[in-house]
Formats: structure tokens, sequence, C-alpha cells
């Protein structure tokens, strides 16, 4: 599996991730959780541990740098 995504994206997804899993868990606005931000909010801290988004490969699309010489 090729990695595209790169590293502001990755920071992106897995801070936005926890504060989906936050809010569903209630823990940000208590009795207003809807489980399926969490649901959301696990695939963006997967595919930021693993570095690569499948949405990304489908579209064509890159956040990772381009490494030179190669």
């Amino acid at each position: 599996m090729m990695k595209n995504v790169g590293s502001l994206d990755r920071v992106v997804r897995i801070v936005l991730g926890l504060a989906l899993i936050a809010y569903a868990l209630g823990y940000i606005a208590p009795g207003f959780g809807y489980p399926a931000l969490g649901w959301i909010g696990l695939i963006l801290v997967g595919t930021a541990a693993i570095g690569s988004c499948p949405l990304y490969s489908v579209l064509g699309m890159s956040t990772c740098p381009v490494k030179a010489g190669r």
C-alpha cells in the first residue's frame, strides 16, 4: 500500500478524529453524542496511523511530499 498522507494531513486527521470520538462518547457535550461521528473519527485516526487513505487513492490525490531522486 502506497503512502499518500503527509505529515500535516496526519496531524489534522488525528486531532479531528480524536475530537469526533470524544464528542461521540459524550466527553465534549454530555448527552448530545452521535455514535456515527465516533466511527468517522476512528476512520480518520486509522488512516493517519497507516499513512494511506483509500479515498485519496481513488481520486489520485496525495499530500505526501515527493522524494527527490526517486
